[in-house]
């Protein structure tokens, strides 16, 4: 569970019921990160009302501070619960990205990938002489 979760809200009654759910979807993101990033993530979500003449949108923006990177998503729905989710699962697509980039895999460590590459390679060549 992300521990920090700052929340902001401009022309929005935060409620319970609001912050439970926050805290519930953007505090398990930490599903999708490695070790040593759960220590010191922290996110900052921002809620805001733009009221016109047609109707009312509520925008959700999560900003998670990573170690070397700032992830940000911003949706704008109808319904703030939904934006919440909506930036919820951008996030998620996001920390996939990054924690493939940053993870190294048990195989690349021990060399085992780079001997069956080293086998592979004689046997393909060896076989054409």
């Amino acid at each position: 569970m992300i521990e920090r979760i700052e929340v902001v809200a401009q022309h929005v009654e935060l409620t319970d019921d609001l912050k439970k759910y926050i805290d519930k979807k953007i505090g398990r993101l930490d599903r999708f990160m490695n070790h040593h990033v759960k220590k010191s993530v922290h996110a900052e979500v921002k809620l805001k009302e733009e009221s016109s003449k047609k109707n009312d949108k509520f925008t959700a923006e999560v900003i998670l501070h990573l170690p070397n990177e700032t992830m940000t998503a911003k949706d704008s729905t109808l319904n703030i619960f939904a934006a919440v989710d909506i930036v919820e699962a951008k996030l998620k697509n996001q920390l996939r990205k990054y924690k493939q980039k940053t993870s190294v895999h048990k195989a690349d460590r021990k060399g085992v990938l780079a001997k069956f590459k080293r086998k592979a390679d004689k046997d393909f060549w060896g076989s054409q002489n």
